[in-house]
């Protein structure tokens, strides 16, 4: 009888949509991204600099700041998706900029996660700062079979002799909807750095999808992440290959859904009044309906969006319309991020 409620839950924790034309009825699902800007505790990691947000910092990181940061990021998490999925929010939100494991569990155990079991994976990075990148998951929609870090590799020795480490590529294989997905998350080389080391970044991500799918040709890929550039440079259009139309796209190839998004004038940060979409979420061949036959018998990508609410965005002053951050010239605003969340829907046939 238990088992039975168990998988009743589950049914009702799926959402449905309705193709009016055909009377089908869909299961939806969503995977989202985050970059959660600064996501630190209060104590220091050996090893890391993350002396700004400590107690005694240039941030005065307090517990208090901490707890309100946690409390804010959880909303923002636990609403993404619910415009189309209400109460049920995404399958899986890769994250990044998080300090450690201990910020992901205290981000679990929030309310709005805590009550639906939100879990999370994160392996330790080598990034100087400490910050790395993580998935969050709701475990009755997606399960987790593998998890890696896929370190990024410098090529030019003084480089290498200079020890700076950054994130690698957080790669969790798992079931959704009973198909075999991984998700693949990145935080490349910030624009502090030239294009060089965020397209080295974009080949080293080419080259894991491309073992990925040797190993599974069917596998279906989510690439996302902080790209610190836009579907346009080269890091993404060139090294990548993420493509903007999905006729482009060729076996095995990649299609990125916020290149058009872009395009039309917005984005996810916003600088000098101009608006950059780093936080992209790109997709492998095989999620695609390219020659609309709108069968739906596997995951298929139905739309992509840019998550937006009102208390995420600066409301007055200098900066009205950008994301409201955490911190801004020194100045604790209790916001939430310096981004903005992105997602995709996916859409699945009923049997």
């Amino acid at each position: 009888m238990k088992k039975l409620l168990t998988i009743i839950a589950v049914m009702f924790l799926v959402g449905t949509m309705t193709i009016q034309a055909q009377e089908r009825k869909l299961s939806a699902y969503a995977i989202g991204f985050y970059n959660l800007e600064n996501l630190f505790d209060t104590q220091h990691d050996e090893g890391h600099n993350d002396y700004e947000y400590l107690p005694d910092g240039r941030n005065k990181w307090s517990e208090l700041k901490y707890a309100h940061k946690l409390r804010n990021m959880a909303r923002v998490l636990s609403e993404m998706g619910t415009d189309k999925l209400p109460k049920i929010g995404c399958a899986a939100i890769g994250v990044s900029e998080v300090e450690n494991a201990r910020c992901l569990a205290d981000l679990c155990n929030e309310e709005p996660l805590k009550a639906r079991n939100i879990q999370f994976c994160h392996i330790e990075g080598p990034d100087h700062r400490g910050v790395d990148c993580g998935l969050l998951y709701n475990p009755a929609l997606f399960t987790v079979r593998d998890v890696k870090l896929v370190p990024y590799l410098y090529e030019k020795q003084d480089d290498i002799e200079s020890g700076r480490a950054t994130r690698g590529f957080l790669v969790v294989s798992g079931t959704l909807a009973g198909e075999h997905v991984t998700i693949i998350v990145n935080h490349l080389p910030s624009r502090g750095a030239v294009s060089y080391y965020r397209e080295l970044g974009g080949r080293q991500i080419r080259e894991v999808k491309d073992s990925l799918q040797k190993d599974d040709p069917n596998v279906k890929l989510f690439i996302m992440g902080d790209m610190n550039d836009d579907p346009r440079d080269p890091s993404m259009s060139v090294a990548l290959g993420a493509k903007r139309e999905m006729s482009e796209v060729e076996e095995g190839g990649l299609y990125n859904p916020f290149w058009k998004i872009h395009d039309s004038g917005t984005g996810t940060l916003r600088y000098d009044g101009a608006w950059n979409l780093f936080d992209q979420i790109i997709l492998s061949r095989n999620l695609l309906d390219i020659e609309g036959q709108k069968d739906y018998k596997s995951l298929t990508f139905f739309q992509p969006q840019i998550f937006r609410r009102d208390y995420l965005f600066q409301q007055d002053g200098k900066y009205k319309g950008n994301p409201l951050r955490t911190h801004a010239g020194g100045v604790w605003l209790d916001g939430y991020s310096d981004h903005l969340p992105t997602l995709v829907y996916l859409v699945k046939a009923k049997k």
